[in-house]
């Protein structure tokens, strides 16, 4: 798809700023439902992965921002996973697989991205537990290499860990999130560029629509605001992109 078509197909762009508002409301970049729609409007692989790692990069950063400055960025839950999950992620960003396999694995990330949005990961735990070092460095290695090689920040995996673990409470998990997706997104792009790729010159026609939803939705998210009808709709649709993945 051309930058003239982009421009033209105004449901995508609405539905960009849509995603961008959605994850950046709870700390993630965006780049698992960029990669849906992309997918859903027939963008090719080799487009696919580095303008969803851009998108991420942006999006990651705003909404990092607002979680930081309302501080519930805590360092020590951040670094274990990051010191792992950089290099693995630019180590995942060299290599480039067959369509089909990256079809199957974004569709199984995507299927976490649903469950997470719609609180199948349950609640937060009251009572909170010391971070497991040796765990997190081995997390951090998995969700970094999978992350460069589909152009994803991880923060869909991470997150529900950290819950799941109760390392951390939703507000924390969202800024630590965001950042791990940033420096992840960051690494993963350099590994592709080293192999040689390049971002398509027509991806920026989706910056602008994909900016302006992230700055709504870490300002918003980063406040107690609530998305959940939102957030159905958007699971929704990630559910037809996964369908769609599986069966072609």
């Amino acid at each position: 798809m051309i930058f003239s078509e982009i421009l033209t197909s105004p449901l995508l762009l609405v539905l960009l700023a849509v995603v961008a508002f959605l994850y950046a409301s709870v700390g993630h970049g965006g780049a698992s439902g960029y990669l849906a729609l992309m997918s859903l409007f027939g963008f090719s692989v080799t487009f696919m992965k580095p303008t969803a790692l851009v998108l991420n990069i942006l999006v990651s950063a705003i909404s990092f921002y607002f979680f930081y400055r309302e501080k519930k960025f805590e360092w020590k839950l951040f670094y274990p996973f990051a010191l792992t999950s950089v290099p693995f992620s630019f180590l995942g960003g060299m290599i480039t697989i067959e369509t089909h396999w990256y079809k199957i694995i974004l569709a199984t990330f995507l299927v976490l991205a649903v469950a997470r949005l719609l609180g199948l990961f349950g609640d937060e735990k009251i009572n909170r537990k010391p971070l497991n070092m040796s765990l997190a460095l081995g997390i951090g290695a998995t969700i970094g290499f999978l992350s460069g090689l589909i152009g994803i920040g991880g923060g869909i995996v991470l997150s529900p860990v950290l819950l799941l673990l109760g390392w951390a409470n939703i507000k924390q998990t969202a800024a630590v999130s965001a950042l791990f997706i940033l420096v992840n997104s960051v690494s993963g792009f350099f590994g592709f560029v080293t192999r040689g790729g390049e971002l398509p010159a027509s991806s920026s026609a989706l910056i602008a629509v994909v900016l302006t939803g992230g700055i709504l939705g870490g300002y918003y998210g980063s406040k107690k605001f609530n998305t959940h009808t939102l957030r159905t709709v958007l699971a929704f649709v990630l559910g037809i992109a996964i369908l769609k993945l599986y069966t072609t």
